[in-house]
């Protein structure tokens, strides 16, 4: 566990986290990944991350590695706080966890519409590498996912 400001701590999720993701994760989204998909990324080895303030859980991160590959599955941050930086520390935990297992490249998607998303992952050195046609579900049909991409093999914050 790793602190991130005093009161923050960086931690690996548990089942006990479950309920508490589940509520951000709906909250944040229209088409949330339901509890079994995410019980599914605890049992089978997935990076999953937590991010609590005292008692109360502000964000989350899920991630998949394979060879020297990882790829950044879900970033959640709970609205109320959204905007402070929690997004960002998750994100770093995420590719430091990748980069102490020698992981050399780091892949995601986000909503062509997410462009606060965007920016963070710019900002941390992600770039743009292709577009998966209607890739998310929305209330209206479907929504573009922008894949971008990051080498980690010298890991530095743009």
């Amino acid at each position: 566990m790793r602190q991130q400001r005093l009161q923050d701590r960086l931690e690996g999720m548990s089942v006990e986290d479950l309920p508490a993701v589940l509520t951000i994760e709906r909250s944040c989204h229209a088409f949330p990944w339901r509890a079994r998909v995410l019980l599914d990324c605890l049992n089978i080895g997935h990076v999953c991350h937590v991010l609590k303030r005292e008692q109360w859980l502000l964000a989350y991160g899920i991630m998949s590695i394979g060879a020297d590959e990882c790829h950044i599955l879900n970033l959640c941050v709970r609205k109320e706080v959204q905007g402070q930086g929690l997004g960002m520390a998750m994100l770093i935990d995420l590719l430091q966890a990748a980069r102490a297992v020698s992981v050399h490249t780091a892949f995601l998607e986000v909503r062509r519409s997410n462009t606060i998303a965007q920016a963070l992952y710019t900002k941390i050195g992600f770039n743009e590498i292709s577009v998966r046609q209607g890739y998310y579900a929305t209330i209206k049909g479907r929504e573009d996912a922008i894949v971008m991409a990051k080498e980690l093999t010298i890991f530095t914050i743009a």
